[in-house]
């Protein structure tokens, strides 16, 4: 149900990071790492899964949103996801 804004405390602008920002040109990263440098976390932190969850709900739409400058590799198998990383100009 949704609550009047003067229930919070704080609000905040609903900004994220572009892709060139949070991602190195040279690197590629599962949803799950993106998920966590999005929340200025190192990309292999431990999180609980309720935890990840939450941040996955922020990760796969800031993909989706930057998919023109993203290109995407096969994951190794079929057990693991797929990979993200910044398009360059030869790719």
């Amino acid at each position: 149900m949704p609550r009047p804004k003067s229930d919070f405390d704080q609000l905040h602008p609903c900004d994220f990071y572009e892709p060139d920002e949070l991602l190195e040109s040279d690197q590629m990263y599962t949803v799950y790492e993106i998920a966590r440098l999005l929340q200025e976390l190192d990309p292999d932190a431990e999180l609980e899964p309720e935890t990840e969850d939450i941040l996955l709900d922020w990760a796969i739409p800031w993909v989706m949103y930057n998919s023109e400058e993203l290109m995407i590799a096969e994951p190794p198998s079929d057990e693991e996801p797929g990979y993200y990383g910044l398009k360059t100009r030869d790719e």
